[in-house]
């Protein structure tokens, strides 16, 4: 599998402002293939924005581009879990970018030499420009490591692994995980209540975790975070405020590992999501419902 025939598949919306910080970061990371989702715009008010970032991605003349312009708005949920699916088709590999990521120098060519190097490894199904100092198991060092817990802050997969995907809800998946001896809650307590929000709240990022959680696969994750996100603004669709999970400024790529390491999980690493995503305290969880229950009858 060669580098270049790995795609980006971009997905963006109405922040014209993010985008182009994006689309430079990919063109410093020399990303040849660009598949693009454009969502469409929810109403009148975003038309403008929408077509501001359609004629952006239209612009661009350094990189192969296969634009897709949505007709109606899918929401971020339904436009990944199309674009993706539809990308897996045509390509044994690629990398997922949304428009308000921004990656320095050389994150595209680790998650392409990831792709490359645990293509035909089953335990592995998928890789992640990101981490937090949060997470990140002691004594690493500039080694990548592997954690149980998938991530969606630009991220890689292959076609394998996405298989199955679009068949199972989140709930779905969490029960098949728990059926295998994984607790629902064995990587945070978050996680069961975005896979109970999942279709109210249009995700699809929860349903890839507990893919992963299902199967008993894996995540390389590298050393030191190589990803900032840009959109914890009023703009953002899931991510309001980064709040705790402010990092320091971004550090150089970490250097491609001459001997990549065999697929193992590192034993803190479900510890260490317990911890920063603890169950909240039952009256809390009780009141959430019942507004849940008079709001969506569910």
């Amino acid at each position: 599998m060669d580098a270049s025939s790995i795609p980006v598949v971009l997905f963006a919306y109405a922040r014209p402002a993010h985008l182009a910080r994006v689309l430079e970061c990919l063109r410093a990371n020399e990303v040849p293939v660009i598949y693009a989702y454009a969502d469409g715009a929810r109403s009148h008010l975003d038309e403008a924005a929408v077509e501001e970032v359609r004629a952006k991605l239209r612009a661009i003349d350094w990189a192969e581009v296969r634009l897709t312009a949505r007709t109606e708005n899918l929401g971020l949920g339904r436009n990944v879990l199309a674009g993706v699916s539809e990308v897996a088709a045509c390509h044994e590999a690629f990398v997922v970018w949304e428009d308000d990521l921004i990656a320095v120098p050389g994150t595209y060519a680790w998650l392409a030499a990831a792709l490359r190097h645990y293509a035909s490894d089953p335990r592995v199904m998928s890789v992640t420009g990101w981490t937090h100092p949060r997470v990140t198991p002691p004594g690493v060092g500039a080694a990548p490591y592997f954690d149980g817990r998938a991530e969606c802050w630009v991220w890689g997969t292959w076609a394998r692994s996405w298989r199955g995907m679009a068949d199972e809800t989140a709930e779905m998946k969490m029960a098949a995980a728990v059926a295998r001896g994984v607790a629902s809650g064995a990587y945070g307590a978050d996680l069961p209540e975005m896979a109970r929000a999942e279709r109210r709240r249009n995700l699809w990022a929860v349903r890839w975790l507990y893919h992963h959680l299902q199967q008993g696969g894996l995540c390389v994750r590298p050393p030191w975070s190589m990803v900032e996100h840009i959109g914890t603004d009023a703009g953002a669709t899931n991510v309001i405020g980064s709040g705790p999970w402010s990092a320091d400024p971004l550090r150089a790529a970490p250097p491609l590992p001459e001997s990549w390491p065999a697929a193992q999980e590192d034993s803190a690493c479900a510890v260490l999501w317990r911890a920063v995503n603890p169950p909240a305290p039952w009256p809390w969880r009780l009141a959430r419902r019942l507004r849940e229950k008079l709001r969506f009858g569910r």
